[in-house]
């Protein structure tokens, strides 16, 4: 599903109507419709319920006085008021006012030359309908919104039970400049968009804002939503479930049809992240997993599952793997008939260590999943990864992006959209910057935003589950009837998937990875069952 920011969506309305003809009242129509269809489908039954409609002299407001008709004529007491002077009223908008002026529904005008503070402040304390529709500004707004109509926004602020119609008023939806600014918004209960979500409906601070969203068909030809200039997608639930079943099992298949995964990962102390990875790779159904670790580590992660065959590396003096791994071809052995390699959990960042992980991302072919430490081991050298010539895929948190990048974390949590698409891009990698709404990025500056995950999933491990994960079902891809990206964007949604059916019943503050992990095979039945 495309995510449009405000002015893409207003090329695709354009293109909508000079193009296929299908006029902007037409649409304006449909949306206003389609707005009272979804809040009978949350409010249920509205006859015989009061609302106010607030609307802005913009198309927004035109939206507004079509949801007010529509309750109107569903037998719904509608007080409908007008935050402008109708004689701004423009186009669509003041047709459809028009038109409630013919059927004799009465319009309050509130405008900012007549109306005092005092008097506004009155107007919302007269506001005693069920339901408030927020028409007041939509796509098209600058921020921050100030005078008349930011007082409104304000007085807006504290109501309760807020449809807003499109975007709530006061928050953005153009920029992916995500900033910690204050923002001033009415608390929407449920939001009704058009055609495709916005930025402001999946990213923070804004989708604080938004509520339950649900988007609105009003007949934008689909041909015009695959522009490969809107790079930005969202996964939805439909999505994944399509991806999920590429991955059906033909019943003569066997272990050597679902790839062999070589984790590389593990030191003294840090054992436990190797295990997870290779754990993950085989709850995913991987056919077969390999876990090489330091030698000092072996015993260790060889009692931690019985199904993982493990093998050896020279290490360092410190329990780490050492670059004399590379000695007599040993790590060439290791490669040898593995489909896909997961390199970095608990590595650590030992001189030896990183000297060996370069080498290895340097002379390696096989797919590669690259994390934690793996990342870190290129910090301040990022001109050195490049996948031209093979699959490399990244999956570093904010910090490590930073590091990575050699800029501030604050810099990347501002700027994540941008810096993941240019970074994938310039270095033809496969990027997934982990966090609140994971961004997968593609080579060809294509990302998809996950919509699964919690804030119990912030704790030690949950990456290393989903590199094992990623891993797993990348090695399945190469033979079965689905595409690396979509196994990627399938791996990122069970990750999210298992942690909040793990959050359902443990919570967020007591989720480990583990409890991510053990709801894997959860997360898979739950989207079997999507039709």
């Amino acid at each position: 599903m495309k995510i449009l920011t405000a002015s893409q969506m207003r090329e695709v309305d354009q293109l909508t109507t000079e193009r296929y003809g299908l006029s902007s009242l037409v649409l304006m129509e449909n949306a206003g419709a389609g707005v009272v269809r979804e809040m009978e489908n949350h409010f249920g039954s509205l006859l015989g319920r009061s609302f106010t409609v607030l609307c802005g002299k913009g198309n927004n407001g035109g939206d507004g006085f079509v949801v007010a008709r529509h309750l109107i004529q569903r037998g719904c007491q509608a007080r409908i008021i007008l935050f402008g002077s109708a004689e701004d009223l423009k186009g669509d908008a003041r047709t459809n006012f028009e038109i409630l002026g013919r059927m004799g529904i009465p319009v309050e005008i509130a405008s900012g030359q007549k109306c005092t503070d005092q008097e506004l402040e009155k107007l919302f304390s007269s506001l005693k309908s069920e339901i408030v529709v927020d028409a007041l500004l939509g796509t098209g707004i600058h921020l921050p919104v100030s005078g008349f109509l930011g007082k409104v926004i304000q007085g807006m602020a504290r109501l309760s039970c807020v449809v807003s119609v499109d975007v709530p008023s006061g928050v953005e939806s153009e920029s992916l400049t995500f900033g910690t600014e204050t923002v001033i918004a009415p608390k929407a209960e449920l939001t009704v968009t058009f055609t495709a979500p916005k930025p402001c409906h999946i990213f923070s601070p804004w989708a604080n804002y938004t509520g339950k969203w649900v988007v609105v068909p009003i007949n934008t030809p689909n041909e015009l939503l695959k522009d490969p200039r809107f790079s930005l997608n969202h996964v939805s639930r439909a999505e994944a479930a399509s991806f999920r079943r590429k991955f059906n099992r033909d019943p003569n298949a066997h272990k050597g049809d679902f790839g062999h995964v070589l984790v590389i990962a593990g030191s003294l102390g840090k054992t436990g992240a190797a295990s997870m990875t290779a754990q993950s790779a085989l709850r995913v159904g991987a056919g077969l997993v390999t876990l090489a670790v330091p030698s000092t580590c072996l015993p260790i992660v060889a009692s931690h599952s019985l199904e993982i065959m493990t093998e050896s590396l020279e290490a360092t003096e410190i329990g780490s793997v050492s670059n004399k791994a590379f000695d007599y071809g040993r790590v060439d052995v290791l490669l040898r008939g593995k489909d896909v390699l997961a390199l970095g959990p608990g590595l650590g960042t030992n001189p030896e260590t990183v000297e060996f992980v370069r080498r290895l991302v340097s002379e390696t072919r096989l797919p590669l999943v690259l994390d934690a430490d793996g990342i870190n081991a290129f910090a301040g050298s990022s001109e050195t990864i490049q996948g031209a010539r093979r699959v490399l895929l990244l999956t570093p948190h904010p910090g490590e992006f930073a590091r990575l990048l050699g800029i501030s974390t604050e810099m990347v949590l501002s700027r994540r959209v941008d810096l993941c698409r240019t970074f994938a891009e310039e270095h033809q990698v496969h990027l997934i910057l982990k966090g609140h709404r994971t961004i997968y990025a593609t080579p060809s500056g294509q990302l998809y935003v996950n919509s699964t995950g919690n804030p119990g999933m912030a704790t030690g491990g949950s990456g290393d589950v989903l590199t094992g994960m990623l891993a797993g079902l990348i090695g399945q891809s190469l033979i079965s009837a689905t595409t690396l990206e979509e196994a990627i964007i399938l791996a990122v949604y069970l990750h999210g998937l298992a942690g909040d059916l793990a959050q359902t019943t443990l919570g967020e503050h007591s989720l480990m990875a583990s409890d991510i992990m053990a709801n894997i095979s959860q997360a898979f039945l739950d989207l079997s069952s999507v039709c």
